[in-house]
């Protein structure tokens, strides 16, 4: 016999015009938890990496599904969650706001700002993980991606689109080169996204302070996971990035990731992995470390103008132990990128900054990306400046030496000298070639070595007052032609000769001797 509850529900059910609305929902249950690793019963029907949601909008992926059991991975806190929960399908993956609203702002990679400026109003969100653009829509790296470092741009070039990783020791400036190559970029029509993965809070303060008062968040913005987070969203960090750069690129505008780093990236999944009962390999990494890393660097690329025109360049950045390029991780990404930017511990500590060591750095695009004016003027700075690092071993054991020997050590120290640059100091790609140009052409070889830097500023200064249409003219790409450069040399040499002129003592003629002191 019914209650008169339910006898009241059931007649008001069947008076209503239509049926009811069913909403078939599958539901789990929690079976075990161990910090940020869930294991899940009673969802058969989940799919590989599909968002759950457990009590208190905890949301999780399906990382693992096996034939009764789902360990889940999770973004969130695991405080509050307890064995016999609820968990919940979504029938979606993780994905991440996508638009113009991000810019200027600080994220973590499920879209929440950190910054206190408000919620961020997007019309659109996109799966963090997306398959790679096909070979057929890429077109050649050719655009250069000016970093304003000197060493970077004269002897190791990025272009737009390319993979350049950023590898070295810790403290040894690699995040410095990332940051200076963003503050490059506010002139350039260049998006940059600054991408940190398990960082200390303190140092991800640091950069975002950096970018905040020297104007660059206006066209950056930060996405964040700090070492406090879980594992879990610390691997999602650079995907979510990536996405969320995909969505500029695919407008035709060319963007800049900054993944630092992708030790820590590794680090994480390895945890979750061991913590999954995945299999081990080589250094407790899983089998699959590989992968993690190749189809989230293959997602950069220039793309062909009937496909938007748009580019996303990588510079990744790797942290090695005692200088070691062949451990496991480095030498995977070493694989995958086009060239590496490696920072040398020993000049780091010598205060040879940027700590650029250039005979084990490289780029796979070379010179294809590089200004016209920089493959004339730089052309054969690179092999001098490698035969002054070599000749300088021999030369500390204090053996006799030939004046081409001794030329060569001589014209390499300056070399190095006005190769070093100051930190959050970026330098226009015209001054740079003037520089290079002066320093090529042998016009500061009789500069003492501690005037270097002061002669450099001059000279930048005087070709920013005086050859202003040259300026433009090799930063539109042209090619530097035998008049321009004779007339960047008068220049450079008459600010050389006017500073050393200003510097000597004036010279006072003797008194007459037969004079009384005083007459």
């Amino acid at each position: 016999m019914l209650t008169p509850l339910l006898h009241d529900t059931l007649n008001a059910l069947l008076q209503r015009d239509r049926p009811p609305d069913l909403q078939l929902r599958e539901i789990g249950t929690i079976a075990s938890i161990s910090g940020s690793i869930a294991t899940v019963t009673g969802l058969p029907h989940a799919k590989a990496d599909e968002l759950l949601m457990f009590r208190g909008q905890v949301p999780g992926i399906a990382f693992n599904l096996d034939p009764d059991e789902l360990g889940v991975i999770l973004l969130g806190s695991s405080e509050h969650l307890e064995v016999g929960q609820r968990v919940e399908r979504t029938a979606r993956v993780v994905d991440v706001p996508v638009g113009p609203a991000l810019l200027g702002r600080v994220i973590d990679p499920t879209g929440k700002p950190l910054d206190d400026q408000g919620a961020i109003l997007t019309q659109e969100r996109r799966p963090i993980e997306r398959p790679a653009p096909p070979f057929i829509h890429r077109a050649p790296v050719k655009v250069p991606l000016q970093t304003g470092l000197k060493v970077v741009d004269a002897l190791i070039p990025v272009g737009r689109g390319q993979r350049e990783l950023i590898v070295g020791d810790r403290q040894t400036g690699k995040t410095a080169i990332a940051v200076d190559t963003i503050l490059n970029q506010h002139d350039q029509d260049m998006i940059c996204i600054y991408c940190a993965i398990g960082q200390r809070a303190s140092a991800i303060a640091n950069v975002i302070a950096t970018l905040r008062d020297r104007g660059a968040m206006d066209y950056s913005l930060v996405m964040m996971s700090t070492g406090n987070d879980p594992p879990a969203l610390q691997y999602i960090t650079p995907y979510a990035a990536t996405s969320v750069a995909e969505y500029f690129m695919d407008q035709g505008r060319d963007v800049l990731v900054i993944y630092d780093d992708l030790t820590r990236h590794a680090w994480a999944y390895r945890e979750l992995s061991l913590l999954l009962r995945r299999p081990p390999g080589r250094e407790a990494y899983p089998g699959d470390i590989f992968y993690i890393h190749s189809r989230l660097l293959e997602r950069s690329t220039r793309l062909k103008p009937e496909y938007g025109g748009g580019s996303l360049t990588a510079l990744p950045i790797i942290e090695t132990q005692a200088q070691n390029l062949a451990a496991y991780i480095p030498t995977n990404l070493i694989s995958i990128t086009d060239g590496q930017i490696y920072l040398s511990p020993e000049q780091f500590q010598q205060g040879i900054l940027p700590a650029v060591e250039v005979g084990r750095s490289v780029s796979r695009v070379g010179g294809k990306t590089q200004l016209p004016a920089y493959r004339e003027v730089a052309g054969d700075l690179r092999l001098s400046y490698s035969q002054y690092k070599e000749m300088e071993v021999f030369a500390r054991f204090g053996t006799q030496l030939d004046d081409d020997t001794r030329h060569t050590l001589e014209r390499g120290r300056r070399v190095q000298e006005v190769l070093k640059q100051r930190q959050a100091a970026p330098i226009a790609a015209a001054e740079q070639v003037a520089i290079l140009l002066a320093i090529s052409e042998g016009v500061l070889d009789g500069v003492p070595l501690a005037d270097i830097q002061r002669m450099t500023e001059d000279i930048r200064q005087a070709v920013r007052e005086q050859l202003g249409d040259i300026c433009d003219q090799i930063e539109a790409g042209e090619k530097l032609c035998d008049r321009d450069r004779a007339t960047l040399l008068k220049v450079a040499s008459h600010t050389v000769d006017a500073a050393m002129h200003q510097d000597e003592p004036e010279q006072t003629a003797p008194a007459d001797a037969d004079e009384p002191p005083g007459g």
